[in-house]
C-alpha cells in the first residue's frame, strides 16, 4: 500500500515514493525556481545573494538549499564566503562540508563497516546466538 503523506511546501496530500517530500507540483515550481536562479547566475556571476533572489523572486533559503544540495556552486573569490562547512566552519563553494571534512566522514564510514565485516567474518557465533528469558513456573 502506498504512503500518503502531506507535501511539505503547499500542505496537501500527495503519494509519496520515497524520494522526495514535496508534491510533483511543488516540485515543478521549485525545479522551475532553480532553473530561473541557475540562469541569472550564470548572466551574472558576481551577484550577490540578495540580488539573485529580488531578481528572480526566489527565496534566499532556497538558493542556499540549491547551494547545499550541491545543484550550484559559488564562483569567484569573494563570494566563497556564503558557505561555511557544517563540521569545521571552513569556507566552500557547494555542499555541506569542505573536501577534508569529506574525505574524513568518508573514511570514518568506511572503517566502520569493515570493522563490522571483520567481526562477521570471524564467525563469532555467540554474537549471532538469540536468547530467550526464562521463565518462572508457577505452581
Amino acid at each position: 500500500m502506498a504512503e500518503i503523506r502531506n507535501c511539505k511546501e503547499c500542505g496537501k496530500l500527495f503519494q509519496y515514493n520515497g524520494i522526495s517530500k514535496i508534491c510533483p507540483r511543488c516540485r515543478r515550481k521549485d525545479e522551475d525556481a532553480f532553473k530561473a536562479v541557475r540562469e541569472y547566475i550564470y548572466e551574472n556571476t558576481g551577484a550577490t545573494l540578495t540580488e539573485v533572489s529580488e531578481e528572480t523572486g526566489v527565496d534566499e533559503d532556497k538558493i542556499l538549499r540549491f547551494l547545499r544540495e550541491g545543484r550550484l556552486e559559488i564562483i569567484g573569490e569573494n563570494s566563497a564566503l556564503l558557505l561555511e562547512c557544517e563540521r569545521c566552519g571552513k569556507a566552500i563553494r557547494t555542499g555541506r562540508f569542505c573536501d577534508e571534512c569529506a574525505q574524513e566522514l568518508k573514511n570514518g564510514l568506511k572503517d566502520g563497516f569493515e570493522k563490522v565485516d571483520r567481526l562477521k567474518s570471524k564467525g563469532d557465533k555467540q554474537r549471532e546466538r538469540m536468547y530467550t528469558a526464562e521463565r518462572k513456573k508457577r505452581r
